[in-house]
């Protein structure tokens, strides 16, 4: 019965590109992975933490939330200030909370 089929013989396994293709894409991914993903992050993050460090009593901000309100006390040893939203309503938030700095005088045109 062997007369009928031919055999089939696997051919030699040729390298192609061996791992110095290999290495050259994984060095390709990982600048990809740093240019695109992780240094824009780290970028946001060191300046929101500038963002942070300046805020000032009397500054208006713009919470996370949502909410807009005028910083009434900013404690340094904490990490916590109080925001005015209205007359007499106050709310401790983190500052961290702090989406952006608004310019003087928002509140009074909204």
């Amino acid at each position: 019965m062997d007369f009928l089929i031919a055999n089939a013989y696997a051919q030699q396994a040729g390298q192609e590109g061996g791992t110095a293709s290999l290495v050259i894409m994984l060095l390709l991914f990982g600048l990809i992975f740093y240019f695109l993903i992780y240094r824009p992050q780290a970028k946001r993050v060191k300046e929101h933490k500038s963002l942070v460090s300046s805020l000032a009593k009397t500054d208006e901000v713009l919470l996370q939330g949502g909410l807009i309100g005028k910083i009434v006390k900013v404690a340094e040893d904490n990490d916590f200030m109080v925001i005015a939203l209205t007359e007499g309503v106050e709310v401790t938030v983190q500052k961290s909370a702090v989406a952006a700095v608004l310019p003087k005088g928002t509140i009074k045109t909204l």
